[in-house]
């Protein structure tokens, strides 16, 4: 997850969709859907940075409801910043107008930790 989340905040979007996909997929439990949300969003913005805005605003709606349901922060990431970061690219897009800036992955204050069940 960590490498996954190094590409996505370097704009990497394609890498990190690899590297968040490999954590998914070793992953069970609670944290399952927050890590399909997290390579859903990568993927989006894949979509986005290839000008493949219907497959962005398709697949990032996809990332927000996986998001949706887990705490303002989660597995040690600031995860309120990042939904609000991923709803102003998504209002964008669907506007037809190119996002000013793209999310990063911020890590909460309280710096928790990802959940065991998952590593």
């Amino acid at each position: 997850m960590a490498r996954g989340v190094e590409h996505f905040n370097r704009g990497e979007f394609f890498q990190a969709h690899e590297e968040l996909e490999d954590a998914w997929r070793a992953s069970s439990g609670e944290p399952r859907l927050f890590l399909q949300g997290l390579t859903q969003a990568a993927v989006a913005l894949h979509h986005h940075s290839t000008g493949n805005r219907e497959g962005a605003t398709s697949v990032l709606a996809r990332a927000l409801r996986n998001l949706e349901s887990y705490p303002a922060e989660f597995a040690g990431i600031d995860l309120d910043s990042l939904r609000n970061d991923l709803r102003a690219v998504h209002s964008r897009l669907l506007e037809g107008t190119d996002p000013k800036v793209l999310p990063r992955i911020r890590f909460s204050a309280s710096g928790g930790e990802f959940p065991a069940e998952s590593r």
